[in-house]
């Protein structure tokens, strides 16, 4: 009854969003820590421990050398780094703020604003992430030489994509199968761990094994992306294109299944589960 109408323009009501989604972003890129440096360097700790573990592993096995001709430490980090991209916008599109969220009160705010902006806080926290490790290599390790750094670059946004397609189908199903739909994406994660084809060089697997894992677009995007890091290796079973197409089909099923769910909320939704 006391508000005042405010008429907007295109141009002024693109601004207001993109200012909410700022905002949005940086409480996502804070929640891991009150300070935002200490964030970031707890996102570094994650991602070292799992090329320290990896490293460990082949070390174990006896591949003391890179499956591929260069740095064997970047071979590793070019099939982490994908994957966790990967995995991280999958958690954060599928924890993104509901429509019975406290904070959808506030006016300017909606579901789209809070998937965007939690899928965008991922990506910047792992680019983030990776540009500061890559440095430190480089500086104190030994010189960091990559092929083709736009189309690896390109690669890692396209698993961060990919995942924010996975993301968006969980985000749909989870109003109406909470515990599902946590099971599913755990067992997704478990299961990308050697379906992502991280672990090994894709050109060298038996046509079997291909077979099993082609149906993953991750297995896609770490094989390509090693072609963009890797002067001296051609992926010739797997396609760039595959992940993409994918992808723009799961972000239609999810947004039509969150549109589909948002219309029949309801804030006792869960009160009997």
């Amino acid at each position: 009854m006391f508000q005042t109408p405010v008429h907007r323009t295109p141009t002024s009501g693109l601004i207001s969003m993109l200012e909410v989604i700022y905002h949005t972003i940086v409480r996502h890129a804070r929640s891991g820590h009150r300070n935002a440096v200490i964030a970031i360097l707890l996102s570094m700790f994650q991602s070292l421990t799992m090329i320290f573990a990896f490293l460990l592993f082949f070390q174990v096995l006896g591949l003391r050398s890179s499956p591929i001709r260069g740095d064997m430490l970047l071979y590793i980090m070019s099939g982490i780094f994908v994957y966790l991209t990967h995995i991280k916008a999958v958690t954060a599109v599928m924890g993104a703020a509901g429509p019975t969220s406290s904070m959808m009160l506030h006016r300017p705010m909606n579901t789209i604003i809070a998937i965007v902006a939690s899928a965008l806080s991922a990506l910047y926290m792992q680019i983030i992430t990776l540009m500061a490790i890559l440095l430190l290599y480089h500086i104190i390790f030994t010189p960091v030489t990559i092929h083709d750094p736009v189309a690896a670059l390109g690669f890692l946004i396209a698993a961060w994509f990919s995942g924010c397609a996975v993301g968006m189908v969980f985000l749909a199903l989870k109003p109406w199968f909470p515990r599902f739909t946590g099971i599913a994406k755990t067992i997704y994660v478990r299961v990308n761990m050697i379906a992502s084809g991280k672990l090994f060089v894709v050109n060298t697997l038996p046509a079997t094994m291909i077979a099993m894992f082609d149906w993953n677009p991750l297995f896609h995007i770490i094989d390509q992306m090693r072609g963009a890091v890797f002067l001296n290796y051609n992926p010739q079973f797997t396609s760039a294109d595959y992940p993409i197409y994918v992808a723009l089909g799961l972000i239609m099923i999810g947004l039509m299944g969150e549109f589909f769910a948002r219309q029949h909320v309801s804030l006792s939704w869960f009160a009997g589960r």
